[in-house]
């Protein structure tokens, strides 16, 4: 492919990142729309459990989907179909206006959408290089808070304007997605796939070609990251998730406060989770990454436990929700998505992120059924489980990568046999 028709990989990381953003405002969206359905269509509590249970697992099964497809079919063909089922999805719910549209609807943007984040990324690594590969990647994250704070911002201003409030919450959505299925119509095929592709059918023997199958997951090289990611990811993820489908409950319930304090709070809080975001894309380039992920470990393990030292007082809530959203910026998702690019090859990289993700997702919604049960144990016991699988998820992630950095984009081009001839031939990965 020509240098000139090779996009800005900030503009690459800007249009795939743009998935992050989806899928935050995808779930706000709909947890805040379906309580408006539930007043002006008559949708039954029993329908919203189900509707949000199914987008959870929908998105998690579209990971472990589409992250196979991007390996298989190219990266470019599933992000553009993504964006076409989440245009279709989010008009089926904000115009179908029964429980099948919305079911339908449902389901359309929760595989879109888990499909699509680790395509994206792996669009974003390979468009990039080991100068701003991580930045880029770190941006990504930005982007999800800006989803999150975009649509909170939307449904201050129409959350009280009944069936068009919800509908309006639903189009942001799809016209995100629209403008995006134009702008990434102009992207490229990742020029590494193209590579990887092309030496699978010549039969060369370079790593990024040869592996690219689900049980090369388990060959030694990459099977260690794997398993780390996975529970890494999981462990961190079900703390964050419980967080922030029981969090208000816990503020209200046990805490004392009201709700719109705790919301305030959290708005407050925000603009720390972006300064930490772009402090992490400052330094994940650098030999500073592993102690910044130590900080941001031990800031989100002290932020879990501070609730049961001060015993759910206000003062300590509102230090769990600070500490936990400086450390997620430099030891959760951010730091998750950076290690993934890096530890597996071409042809195996969309595959294992979309497992990495996928698990996470679908143990989240499963714990999500049985943290009514914890709470009723007490919030301590819940708040000691999360302290509990954080720290595990933490020094799992420390154990596998503290050491020298892995960098499978400067090893794939090698010669894992001499099966043909054509192996001697093998495209240089920069080229």
């Amino acid at each position: 492919m020509s240098k000139n028709k090779t996009p800005n990989p900030w503009y690459v990381g800007v249009v795939s990142g743009m998935a992050s953003y989806i899928d935050s405002a995808a779930i706000v969206s709909n947890g805040t729309a379906l309580v408006i359905y539930q007043k002006t269509i008559g949708i039954t509590a029993l329908e919203i459990g189900i509707l949000s249970g199914l987008l959870t697992l929908s998105i998690a099964a579209g990971a472990f989907c589409g992250g196979r497809l991007g390996d298989r079919i190219g990266r470019r063909n599933v992000f553009i179909i993504t964006m076409a089922m989440i245009l279709i999805g989010t008009l089926a719910m904000a115009f179908g206006l029964s429980f099948p549209f919305l079911v339908i609807g449902t389901l359309l943007v929760g595989l879109a959408t888990g499909a699509d984040l680790p395509v994206s990324l792996a669009t974003i690594s390979e468009a990039a290089d080991d100068n701003n590969r991580g930045k880029i990647i770190g941006l990504s994250n930005l982007l999800w808070l800006v989803g999150i704070g975009a649509t909170m911002g939307i449904s201050a201003i129409v959350g009280d304007w009944g069936k068009v409030g919800a509908q309006i919450m639903y189009l942001h959505v799809g016209l995100v997605a629209l403008v995006l299925l134009v702008l990434r119509w102009s992207i490229p095929e990742s020029p590494l796939w193209l590579v990887a592709r092309d030496e699978l059918r010549r039969g060369v023997a370079t790593v990024r070609a040869q592996k690219n199958g689900w049980r090369d997951l388990l060959d030694k090289k990459y099977f260690w990251p794997f398993l780390s990611l996975c529970a890494f990811y999981t462990f961190t993820n079900l703390a964050a998730n419980t967080g922030g489908q029981f969090g208000t409950y816990v503020a209200v319930n046990v805490v004392g406060i009201s709700v719109s304090t705790n919301s305030l709070w959290g708005l407050l809080i925000l603009p720390v989770s972006v300064a930490s975001g772009l402090m992490f894309m400052r330094i994940v380039d650098t030999t500073k990454r592993i102690p910044f992920f130590i900080f941001g470990a031990a800031m989100m393990s002290v932020g879990y436990f501070t609730p049961v030292l001060l015993n759910f007082s206000p003062l300590s809530w509102f230090c769990c929700l600070l500490f936990t959203n400086i450390g997620t910026g430099f030891a959760f998702e951010g730091i998750m998505k950076v290690w993934a690019q890096e530890s597996f090859p071409t042809m195996l990289r969309a595959t294992a992120q979309g497992v990495i993700v996928g698990v996470a997702r679908l143990t989240c919604g499963l714990l999500a059924f049985v943290t009514p049960v914890l709470l009723t144990a007490g919030p301590i016991v819940l708040y000691c489980l999360l302290t509990a699988i954080v720290v595990a998820g933490m020094v799992i992630g420390w154990l596998c990568f503290h050491g020298k950095q892995r960098n499978e984009f400067n090893d794939e081009g090698e010669i894992v046999s001499s099966q043909t001839p054509a192996a001697h031939g093998a495209v240089n990965v920069h080229s």
